[in-house]
């Protein structure tokens, strides 16, 4: 790994005229990186981590974990600690909700670093990124509807599994909806900093999964991944929903050619029903003035050693006790 004083970001970085009012807040700096031809290149430090929220809605005692997990695992290993806005998903995006995320972060104390380009206004990236699959016959149009393919098994996530039908090509005079990742067959393995090896085959899990939607809108999963790559980060720390997206991830970063970050994933936060806490489930959402006592339920479910009437602390003792008691070293 090459190192360098701070995270590269390896970015365009658009005028303020070009931005959204919400982006125009965001300070850009003074000078532009240049840009690399391909990211083994890219010069980065020894820890680069980051918090992607979607701003669909406030962050609730689920997001909260995730969020300070990849804060502390950051801030213990003397890294730097990047927010991203990750609204690729254009539709489900709440107008406000990432100013809102933004004013929860700071009054749990979790300041970061750099707040990197919403995903929005990085298409270029991933259409680039598209191409080059495409282009390496890593990608193809799919032309099937959802419908079609409501008899197929349940993947992991609980989308249904795509069993290849437009891999070899679309029947003639029929136009692609999609474009989808080729996967490759076999197990994917990888050293999770929390849960030890975890491994997938992601062929027979999802199979050929979607990289551009029938609707004209990127896919997460390419976005995350062009993102992670191009804006440096060393270090992925988030939720254990996501645990079986990441074997999809590094399909898709060794077919970019991208290094392959670190993982890990985190325990979740269930609500009475034994279900994760989302907004989906209608957890209620943080509010500053219980800072203090979401920090400590937090650091509960990550398993932190407790010392006497934390919960009671002020919230920058509480996040230099959990630094300090942080056991995941890079």
């Amino acid at each position: 790994m090459i190192k360098s004083p701070r995270c590269q970001l390896s970015l365009v970085y658009l005028n303020r005229a070009e931005t959204t009012p919400e982006l125009n807040e965001i300070p850009l700096p003074k000078t532009l990186p240049h840009n690399m031809d391909h990211i083994t290149e890219m010069p980065v430090t020894p820890y680069c981590g980051r918090f992607a929220p979607s701003p669909t809605g406030p962050l609730h005692a689920g997001s909260l974990v995730a969020a300070l997990a990849s804060w502390l695992d950051a801030r213990a290993n003397g890294g730097r600690w990047f927010l991203r806005i990750e609204d690729v998903d254009v539709p489900r995006s709440v107008p406000g909700a990432a100013d809102q995320i933004r004013r929860q972060l700071l009054a749990c104390g979790l300041e970061w670093d750099d707040e990197v380009p919403a995903q929005r206004v990085r298409t270029q990236h991933y259409q680039a990124a598209l191409e080059t699959l495409l282009d390496r016959q890593r990608a193809y149009a799919c032309a099937c509807t959802r419908k079609q393919l409501e008899g197929q098994p349940l993947a992991s996530d609980g989308a249904r599994r795509y069993p290849g039908t437009c891999r070899e090509g679309l029947p003639a005079g029929i136009e692609g909806r999609a474009i989808r990742f080729k996967v490759q067959a076999g197990e994917v393995c990888f050293d999770d900093r929390w849960l030890g090896t975890q491994c997938l085959d992601v062929s027979q899990d999802c199979g050929d999964f979607v990289l551009l939607r029938a609707d004209g809108w990127f896919a997460y999963q390419l976005a995350v991944v062009v993102d992670d790559a191009e804006q440096g980060v060393t270090h992925v720390v988030r939720g254990r929903d996501l645990l079986t997206s990441t074997p999809r991830q590094i399909q898709l970063l060794q077919a970019l050619s991208y290094i392959v970050p670190s993982y890990m994933h985190v325990p979740l936060v269930l609500n009475a029903a034994g279900e994760k806490l989302s907004k989906q489930t209608q957890a209620p959402a943080l509010v500053p003035e219980q800072a203090s006592k979401d920090i400590y339920a937090a650091m509960k479910t990550l398993q932190l050693p407790m010392a006497d009437d934390l919960e009671r602390w002020p919230v920058a003792e509480q996040l230099g006790w959990a630094i300090q008691h942080w056991p995941h070293r890079a």
